[in-house]
């Protein structure tokens, strides 16, 4: 078999993104962790890649055979950096994992081209035994990515960037028709040649893909004017180990349950999405940033709220809390202000440029009546300059011996209160259980006329079993969101870390309609075992 590495050399193996663009912690920032987190001992070194310890491949002889027989030789990647670099995704347990010696990977990362060499792919693997576990940019933070077997004799990563680009393009509908391997990027790319954009950018936009997106159902940081990306998405083409669904294609349709749904957010457990539809539109005239601040995070949430419910237009809207801000003031040398009160906010605004500008006085009317105060354009421009490059600040606290994670909810504006306050208790009395410190970051990220997300960031020391200490922390929070009407996932998804979780918050009947399906469209239950539903520990295998 080849031993040609996979597209996902271009990025670091146990980091984010592009290792070229790594970074140390600002010099302030660093100031100030011994005074918020107490004494920190910096780590060992993490592994090298050539020293990773990795099992022999389960896969038989036969099976590479058979899929080289279907994909060619260059498809089916056996080596150990391969496998490796699939391995998992972007949350921090996953990042500590891959700084030690021994990796659990994938028996095999196998790369289809088209959607015909998915669906033969999924025959295989359901005839022979196989777990599959679809992979896109691997950016998933809640476990998705994982390469558990379940039951099956062996898994492979399905590395789905081969199937990219733009299969058609319809200008006067507003809709275009991607593989689903496509970069965020990417498409922007294609559509801009055609003067239209998608407009979808989460913090993941430059690695993420869009049928990732589709699966996790993805919200981005311009939700606000363009919404959601399941609101996105008009139609799918899904390959699955019982056949082909192609659902979708109208802009409204009463004709039974809209069955699309099915497969956005459900993470690769049902089949995989092969190519989508999506509502696109024109590349905007204008574009304006302005920043905000207010005295407490009340009055801002309160302010948000408002925008939301009166609709006055803003493409994105984004309020941080005290800590948060503070922090924010001194990762870009404003030491003096990191430690004073009050909340910053952000706006964009983009569109027709007469549009852009009556949206942006409205949404500034309405913020100034609920107690505002404009700091002009640099803050939201600042934001915007560096918006993708936050997870390269957690791989530089990592370095340091800093805990670093985020985690995200949602709830309704009277909710939102009492679950940020018991979310940001179950976080300190977690960390203070094991003995350490710990700082709460939260922002509003996205809004809605009924309600808004919640994203919190969090540093800590924790010392000794990372790992355990962490998931005793996070089973702390998930249990607050759901007891404070939260939902355990707005936009990172469920994955296996929230699996448990998920089914006390959709119930009994949600979770036997999924199985239902699951069990009509891959019967050997070979897809993503573990994610989304908990696999049950009689199928589960060391």
């Amino acid at each position: 078999m080849t031993t040609e590495t996979t597209p996902a050399s271009t990025t670091s193996w146990n980091g984010w993104g592009d290792p070229a663009l790594a970074k140390d912690l600002p010099l302030a920032v660093r100031a100030l962790l011994p005074t918020i987190l107490g004494r920190i001992r910096r780590p060992e070194p993490p592994a090298a890649l050539s020293d990773a310890i990795v099992a022999p491949s389960a896969l038989t002889d036969e099976d590479r055979s058979g899929l080289a027989a279907m994909l060619g030789e260059h498809a089916v990647h056996t080596d150990d950096e391969s496998r490796i670099r699939h391995s998992g995704g972007r949350s921090t347990p996953d990042l500590l994992r891959l700084r030690t010696a021994h990796q659990a990977t994938p028996d095999a990362v196998v790369s289809p081209r088209d959607h015909d060499e998915v669906v033969r792919v999924l025959g295989f693997a359901s005839e022979h035994d196989i777990a599959v576990v679809p992979f896109g940019g691997g950016t998933s933070v809640v476990g998705a990515l994982a390469p558990e077997r379940g039951a099956h004799r062996a898994v492979i990563s399905l590395d789905l960037r081969g199937l990219s680009g733009l299969l058609h393009f319809d200008e006067v509908s507003g809709e275009a028709r991607f593989l689903a391997g496509t970069t965020g990027p990417e498409a922007e790319r294609l559509l801009t040649a055609h003067g239209f954009e998608l407009g979808h950018f989460p913090q993941s936009f430059l690695y993420a893909t869009l049928g990732g997106f589709a699966s996790a159902r993805s919200s981005g940081q311009n939700s606000a004017g363009n919404g959601r990306f399941d609101a996105m998405v008009t139609a799918l083409r899904v390959a699955t180990p019982t056949g082909e669904v192609s659902l979708g294609g109208s802009p409204g349709s009463a004709a039974g349950p809209d069955l699309m749904r099915l497969f956005l957010g459900a993470e690769g457990t049902l089949g995989v999405i092969t190519e989508l539809t999506v509502r696109v539109h024109r590349l905007p005239e204008a574009r304006r940033y302005e920043g905000w601040t207010f005295p407490d995070f009340a009055t801002g949430t309160d302010a948000l709220r408002r925008v939301a419910q009166l609709g006055t237009g803003p493409t994105v809207i984004r309020l941080s809390d005290e800590a948060e801000t503070g922090i924010g003031l001194a990762q870009h040398g404003r030491v003096g202000k990191a430690l004073s009160k009050g909340c910053g906010a952000i706006t964009v605004f983009e569109g027709d440029a007469a549009v852009v500008a009556a949206r942006q006085e409205l949404t500034a009317r309405v913020l100034t009546e609920a107690g505002g105060r404009s700091t002009g354009p640099a803050p939201a421009e600042e934001w915007a300059r560096g918006r993708f490059g936050a997870p390269y600040l957690r791989d530089a606290l990592l370095d340091h011996g800093a805990f670093c994670e985020t985690l995200e909810t949602a709830t309704t504006w009277a909710d939102l209160p009492g679950l940020k306050a018991a979310v940001t208790e179950a976080i300190r009395s977690g960390f203070a259980a094991q003995d350490s410190k710990s700082l709460v970051m939260c922002h509003i990220s996205h809004i809605y006329p009924t309600g808004a997300a919640l994203y919190f960031t969090i540093i800590g020391n924790l010392r000794g079993d990372v790992l355990e200490q962490w998931a005793l922390i996070k089973s702390r929070v998930n249990d607050a969101i759901l007891a404070h009407s939260g939902t355990i996932s707005h936009h990172h998804g469920v994955g296996r870390d929230h699996a448990p979780w998920f089914a006390r918050e959709v119930g009994d009947g949600g979770i036997r309609m999924l199985r239902a399906v699951k069990d009509e469209l891959d019967p050997s239950g070979i897809m993503n075992p573990g994610a989304l539903l908990p696999t049950p520990a009689s199928d589960k295998r060391s």
